[in-house]
């Protein structure tokens, strides 16, 4: 296979020019899967990549000019992209962070670095959650409820109103109730504690979610996508519970379900009752 390629006079190719392909293409393959559903970053990354061929092309055959051109259009091309879809673009390495498990490493190594103790949930913390859930369900209660984990949920946090309360179910129900100014956005638990509520979350951009699925959902799907999190979402209009991690969301069937699912996103501290 190297001998035929190789008789093309331009063409000079080895087994490191074959490794160099597999990385790219996995690189590739990688990106693309991560980005699936984003329509605008999926056309960033398409143009760049039709663009980095073009040079790599006009590069083999020795075009001066055109590789000179080229070279001027990704540099400044790089830099105009970068500022005009800064957002994006940071959404694009959250979510790469996410999926290849680095900011999960990441965050581990520097907790242990500096000493900083991880925030879990406690059993009883997750019986208050669930039962409150429950009890918005059966009242068509809309809501939506964010499970911190690794990733930093700060800049969230930052657009609503902050709380310094222990997790607890007639809490979350006053929250949410319709007429509170706090139930219209997000409530986000960090460890055994309620961290903010009435809180912005970025929605997602797929075109391919049901009809059936309203902002609150575009919303969770949003924040899973570009962190770790998992969010708990009442349907305002049927009192369907649906768990929302990784993009996925999956329709919650009864109190007991849910407490596996939101035991099996969090580390739950096993505390003892009365001690």
């Amino acid at each position: 296979m190297l001998q035929v390629l190789g008789i093309f006079g331009f063409l000079s190719f080895g087994w490191a020019d074959l490794l160099d392909i597999i990385m790219v293409a996995g690189l590739f393959f990688f990106l693309f899967r991560s980005i699936r559903g984003d329509s605008t970053v999926l056309n960033i990354v398409l143009v760049l990549a039709v663009v980095l061929l073009a040079q790599a092309i006009v590069s083999a055959l020795n075009m001066r000019m055109m590789t000179a051109l080229l070279n001027t259009l990704l540099d400044v091309g790089v830099l105009a992209l970068i500022i005009l879809f800064q957002p994006e673009i940071r959404h694009l390495l959250n979510r790469l962070a996410v999926q290849s498990g680095l900011a999960r490493r990441s965050g581990e190594f520097f907790n242990r670095l500096l000493g900083i103790k991880e925030e879990v949930m406690g059993s009883h913390s997750v019986v208050e959650l669930t039962e409150a859930v429950r009890a918005m369900a059966a009242e068509k209660t809309g809501a939506l409820i964010v499970l911190q984990q690794k990733s930093s949920l700060q800049e969230y946090m930052a657009t609503g109103d902050r709380f310094e309360a222990d997790i607890n179910r007639r809490l979350i129900m006053n929250i949410f109730f319709k007429n509170s100014p706090l139930h219209d956005g997000a409530m986000i638990i960090t460890g055994d504690r309620i961290g903010a509520a009435r809180c912005q979350l970025p929605m997602t951009a797929r075109t391919d979610i049901p009809a059936r699925y309203g902002m609150r959902h575009r919303a969770a799907i949003g924040l899973t996508e570009d962190t770790d999190a998992a969010v708990i979402v009442v349907s305002e209009e049927t009192g369907g519970v649906s768990f929302v991690k990784g993009g996925v969301i999956r329709q919650v069937k009864d109190i007991q379900e849910l407490r596996t699912l939101v035991g099996g996103a969090l580390s739950i501290a096993k505390k003892e009752e009365g001690a």
